[in-house]
């Protein structure tokens, strides 16, 4: 463990070293591994080895240059190179965790070096990463080492047109299917009846892309006419900026554990994650509550629906999200 850290960190010193501009990504794995890891790391990387902006370029998808901030000053999105079949394909083929440089991979850095005229580049691939922090996942390393490797901010939501008029007053939702939060009906049911108790209360816009470029499918939890979808309405480039464009403007976002719901605090937005299975987020959890609290972000209030389902009980109200988010 000791020498992969060691070749880990050799690896990173050789690819900083010198003038060369340096490509960051490409990005394609999961939405919630680059908020609450792979962004925070390359701020750490910038600051520890004093890198100027002018040497980074980051290349991912679906318009996430506003989670960068200022530590780069070039952004490459994916999707002007590449289709999200192209990603999916990456998915099926058990790529999502990016352990190593797929032939997408190398396409995608060379189309994004001719495309800025680059010859000579060094690749700050998230392989790196995932090799960085395999021994606090594996839980070798305490939550310590992630904080010596992070820079965590505050970011500002990109000036992107929302892809629907937007309530004044309004909560978001985004649910879908994962480990944490499986596809069952009894599952379904109790996130359709926390979305309206919402709508019961305020608008509710629902994050349901309709784009499918990893493993995860959205939740339809629009039974209700104070339901506002987004599905259809969203470009693959600009995706991912036009939800956090939603999620920054509203009063509360309420989603799957994951993803999207580790930005929220990010974006000083009330933030209530949903899990039935807490057993792949522990170490997740851990990272972001601690950034959160450092950052002085807002109210982070996970809810566990394991116990709620185990008893047959049913969410009848809102007044559980009230209480988690401090809400009134």
């Amino acid at each position: 463990m000791v020498r992969a850290e060691w070749r880990a960190e050799r690896e990173l010193e050789r690819i900083v070293s010198g003038d060369a501009p340096i490509v960051a990504g490409p990005w394609i794995s999961e939405v919630g591994y680059e908020v609450l890891y792979w962004a925070p790391f390359l701020r750490w990387v910038a600051a520890a080895y004093r890198i100027p902006p002018e040497r980074f370029i980051v290349l991912s998808r679906g318009g996430t240059a506003s989670w960068y901030g200022a530590i780069a000053s070039r952004y490459v999105e994916i999707f002007d190179h590449a289709s999200p079949a192209d990603l999916a394909r990456e998915v099926e083929a058990g790529r999502l965790k990016q352990r190593e440089m797929s032939d997408l991979d190398r396409r995608l850095i060379a189309a994004a070096s001719g495309a800025l005229g680059l010859r000579d580049v060094r690749v700050l691939h998230p392989s790196l990463m995932f090799r960085w922090f395999a021994p606090f996942w594996s839980g070798h390393e305490g939550v310590g080492f992630v904080d010596r490797h992070t820079r965590f901010t505050r970011i500002v939501a990109p000036d992107v047109a929302p892809p629907v008029p937007l309530p004044a007053d309004y909560v978001a939702v985004k649910f879908y299917s994962a480990r944490a939060l499986p596809d069952r009906p009894d599952v379904r049911a109790q996130l359709q009846a926390i979305v309206s108790a919402l709508a019961e209360r305020w608008p509710v816009v629902q994050l349901d892309t309709g784009l499918a470029v990893d493993d995860h499918a959205d939740y339809d939890v629009s039974g209700s006419a104070r339901v506002m979808s987004v599905a259809g309405r969203l470009s693959p480039q600009t995706n991912l900026a036009a939800q956090t464009r939603i999620i920054a403007g509203a009063r509360l976002f309420v989603g799957t554990c994951g993803s999207l719901a580790w930005l929220g605090p990010m974006l000083g937005v009330p933030t209530v994650p949903v899990f039935t299975d807490a057993e792949f987020l522990h170490a997740h959890l851990h990272v972001a509550r601690r950034a959160y609290t450092r950052l002085a972000s807002t109210r982070f209030s996970p809810i566990d629906l394991g116990g709620v389902l185990d008893a047959g009980l049913a969410v009848t109200g809102a007044e559980r999200l009230h209480a988690g988010s401090g809400l009134s």
